[in-house]
């Protein structure tokens, strides 16, 4: 009985807290993001059509990455669909090969169509060494070509990377409660 009692005790005191830092996180998230976009639309004017116009986009606002032979990386980001926001998403990515450094960089990734959404929002979108990131410069969004429904844009924020590598990112989405 005292240890259900101390569980009770202990689950009132820290579970609030907890649920506190992750709505805090999820702020946080929305506020980079929404940071992240103007410096993309700063950056290439042209990719505001692609925010008006896209079934939906995910920005990852802060993607960290290092590697000392095998790599890997992760980021949180916001998730549109039709321009509302609609939930969060996480994105994991391992690397193995000729690499060593470390770097931060912004991650956006717009989808075509109603079906790329939903192999998103289902978590059946993955990319692998094939998939390639337009790196944002001014016109870089202009004539852009999706593959498969999506098109990804990265901005690099600093760091140094030095990479022949392989890998694959993975994406879980979380929709809003």
């Amino acid at each position: 009985m005292k240890k259900i009692i101390f569980l009770m005790i202990f689950s009132g005191l820290f579970l609030p807290r907890i649920a506190k830092a992750q709505d805090e996180t999820q702020e946080r998230i929305i506020k980079d993001s929404k940071e992240a976009r103007a410096a993309f639309i700063k950056t290439d004017p042209s990719m505001e059509n692609l925010f008006k116009h896209s079934a939906g986009y995910v920005i990852f606002p802060n993607v960290g990455k290092g590697a000392v032979g095998v790599g890997g990386a992760a980021g949180r980001g916001a998730f549109h669909e039709k321009g509302e926001m609609v939930g969060t998403a996480k994105m994991v990515q391992v690397t193995v090969g000729a690499q060593a450094g470390g770097q931060a960089y912004r991650e956006i990734i717009f989808f075509e169509n109603k079906e790329a959404v939903d192999r998103f929002m289902h978590n059946k979108l993955e990319f692998s060494a094939q998939t390639s990131a337009v790196a944002v410069k001014a016109g870089a969004s202009a004539n852009v070509n999706y593959r498969d429904g999506v098109v990804v844009f990265s901005q690099e924020k600093g760091g140094l990377m030095l990479e022949a590598s392989l890998g694959g990112q993975k994406f879980t989405y979380k929709p809003l409660k």
